[in-house]
C-alpha cells in the first residue's frame, strides 16, 4: 500500500502540471463559465458547465493521458496533426462523442459526421459547421493544401456566447459572413492557412468580439496586431501556445 501511495504522490503534481503549464482563460456566458485551455497548434480544450470539449488533439505537444477525458472531442480534418489516433485514444471513453468530417468519420465508428453548412446540437451544445478551405496557398498547381467541401470549422454555442474555431482555412467567403461571433481561433501557420493580411481581412469583415490568433506556426503575430489595430469592436488576445 506504501508503495501505491508513494507511486500516486508521485504522478499528483505530473497531473497537475498538464493544466498549470498551460494558458488558460475563462469567459462568462449567460449559462455559466467557459473555460478554455491553449494547448498548441490547432488544439484546444474547452470546459463548460462540467464537461469536456478536445479539438483536434495532437500528441506531439503534450502527453493528453494527464489531461481530462473527453465528453465531446471535434476533428476538423484528417491530417496527421488534427486526427492523431494516438491522442484521440487518451482522452476518449465509451461514452465520448466524436463530431468529426466524412473523410475523418471513415475510419471512426461510433462518431457524429457534419457536413459544411450542417447544425447540429450535441450534449447540449449547438454546433455549426463552416467550410475549411484554402483559396490561394496550393500544395502544387491547381491542388489546395485543404480542398473545399472536405475540412469543418466549428461555431459552438456555450450560453449566449458563439466561439468559431476555423480550423485549416483562408479567409473564405463563407467565413467573411459569419455573425454573431463572439471567440474566433483564426490560423496564421503558413504557407497552409492564412497570412496576417488574410486573417485581417476576415476579422474586420465578421468582427469578432474577441480574436485569437492560434496555430500560428512561425508567423510574427506583431504584424497581425497592428493591422488590427484601431479596429473598433475587435480585441485581439495574444495566448501562449506551444
Amino acid at each position: 500500500m506504501r508503495v501505491l501511495l508513494y507511486i500516486f504522490l508521485l504522478l499528483v503534481p505530473a497531473l497537475a502540471y498538464a493544466a498549470s503549464a498551460l494558458e488558460t482563460d475563462v469567459i462568462k456566458t449567460s449559462d455559466g463559465d467557459l473555460k478554455i485551455t491553449f494547448i498548441g497548434h490547432g488544439t484546444l480544450m474547452f470546459e463548460y458547465k462540467g464537461k469536456v470539449i478536445h479539438i483536434d488533439p495532437y500528441g506531439k505537444l503534450a502527453d493528453f493521458s494527464n489531461f481530462p477525458k473527453a465528453d465531446l472531442i471535434l476533428i476538423t480534418h484528417e491530417h496527421q496533426d488534427h486526427l492523431d489516433p494516438t491522442a484521440l485514444n487518451k482522452v476518449k471513453t465509451d461514452k465520448t462523442k466524436l463530431v468529426v468530417t466524412e473523410t475523418v468519420g471513415k475510419n471512426l465508428p461510433g462518431r457524429i459526421v457534419m457536413h459544411n453548412g450542417d447544425a447540429k446540437t450535441v450534449d447540449g451544445i449547438k454546433i455549426e459547421a463552416v467550410p475549411a478551405y484554402n483559396l490561394v496557398h496550393m500544395r502544387s498547381a491547381g491542388v489546395p493544401f485543404h480542398p473545399k467541401g472536405v475540412g469543418n470549422g466549428y461555431v459552438l454555442t456555450f450560453g449566449d456566447k458563439r466561439v468559431y474555431v476555423a480550423g485549416d482555412t483562408e479567409n473564405t467567403p463563407e467565413m467573411k459572413q459569419l455573425a454573431n461571433i463572439d471567440i474566433a481561433f483564426l490560423p496564421m501557420n503558413l504557407p497552409y492557412t492564412m497570412t496576417p493580411e488574410m486573417v485581417t481581412d476576415a476579422a474586420k469583415a465578421f468582427k469578432p468580439k474577441i480574436l485569437y490568433p492560434y496555430h500560428t506556426g512561425d508567423t510574427d503575430l506583431s504584424k497581425l496586431t497592428a493591422l488590427m489595430k484601431g479596429t473598433e469592436g475587435v480585441e485581439v488576445r495574444l495566448r501562449k501556445m506551444k
